[in-house]
């Protein structure tokens, strides 16, 4: 009997033996999986919505390949398109409210979740610059109306009359009959959002407006609000939003596409996401265009859109490209 247990006792140890080294060996296995072939990361990479995203992401390039930060790449990469009079949604020049007032929303956003925003502000041709000093000036996210132009007068931006020739007369040809309808895709509420990932690793984005053409004197869209016009999360990956802002902020549409991405979801597969979800929420989706843009911690990318037409610019060191994104085929 004593024979026999022992027997046992040695069979039960050597087979505990066998398993550590085998349990050894399949750990040495995953380990040397993992050193030999990592997660391939793109970077730097600057992503923006829209063809405007093009120039845009040329002025961010500039920086990014001298390894400068995402942060400055973002907002300098905007500014191109806040200050280009020809670009009726953004900045000077774009399409004035109802009573002929031209007014901005912009936001900003970095690796360590330090943001600044502001909302309907005149008379000053670049907010997201205006946002990048609330950020850094102040302890506040946001400042709005009377209160951000004063702001931004002290911190040294020149006022400057944004409404142009071409935007008035546009106006003045709209006051015959007064009558606000969205147009898809056409430049009366197309936001530029811009995502980028410098060398570091680092990601940041910006998103600026003029919103709606003809809207109330006073609205305030999405582009302004972090986790709806734009989030990031230098963990994750960071999304932005264009198009009806009323419908992004209703499901805080870029802080939906984050999470979705830290749980798994790729780019593109959570930016579909949130347009269906946006898509249930609303009876009526008679010219509600939304478009979001997302780029996640490895410089992979994707967007998704309500109707067909959204499109988004990406620069890599590769190429500058122009790619029309996904849409829910429903609404062709």
């Amino acid at each position: 009997m004593k024979s026999r247990r022992k027997f046992i006792k040695l069979s039960a140890m050597g087979s505990a033996a066998l398993l550590a080294k085998s349990v050894i060996a399949s750990e040495k296995s995953d380990k040397t999986e993992i050193l030999v072939s990592p997660k391939k990361i793109t970077k730097p990479i600057v992503v923006s919505t829209w063809k405007h995203g093009m120039a845009a992401n040329e002025a961010a390039w500039k920086i990014l390949s001298q390894r400068g930060s995402a942060l400055d790449a973002v907002e300098a990469g905007v500014r191109v398109t806040e200050s280009d009079p020809d670009n009726m949604s953004v900045g000077l020049g774009g399409l004035p409210d109802r009573e002929g007032f031209v007014t901005l929303d912009a936001c900003i956003m970095d690796e360590n979740n330090k943001c600044g925003s502001v909302a309907f502000l005149q008379d000053i041709e670049n907010p997201i610059s205006v946002a990048r000093k609330v950020m850094e000036k102040t302890q506040h996210v946001m400042l709005a109306g009377e209160g951000a132009k004063q702001f931004a007068v002290e911190q040294g931006f020149k006022t400057t009359n944004l409404l142009t020739p071409k935007a008035k007369k546009a106006w003045e040809e709209w006051k015959k009959e007064s009558k606000y309808q969205p147009v898809i895709n056409i430049e009366n509420h197309d936001t530029i959002g811009m995502l980028a990932i410098d060398e570091r690793g680092n990601l940041s984005g910006a998103c600026t407006t003029s919103g709606m053409a003809y809207k109330l004197h006073g609205r305030v869209g999405d582009s302004p609000i972090i986790g709806a016009g734009l989030f990031v999360d230098n963990e994750v990956g960071a999304a932005c939003a264009t198009g009806m802002g009323e419908a992004v902020i209703r499901i805080a549409g870029t802080a939906v596409i984050v999470e979705l991405m830290r749980n798994g979801r790729s780019p593109e597969e959570a930016c579909k996401e949130a347009v269906y979800r946006i898509i249930a929420k609303h009876k009526d989706l008679t010219n509600l265009q939304v478009g979001f843009l997302a780029l996640n911690k490895n410089g992979e990318y994707g967007g998704f859109s309500v109707y067909k037409g959204f499109n988004y610019a990406v620069h890599t060191n590769a190429e500058n490209k122009l790619i029309d994104a996904k849409y829910d085929r429903d609404r062709k």
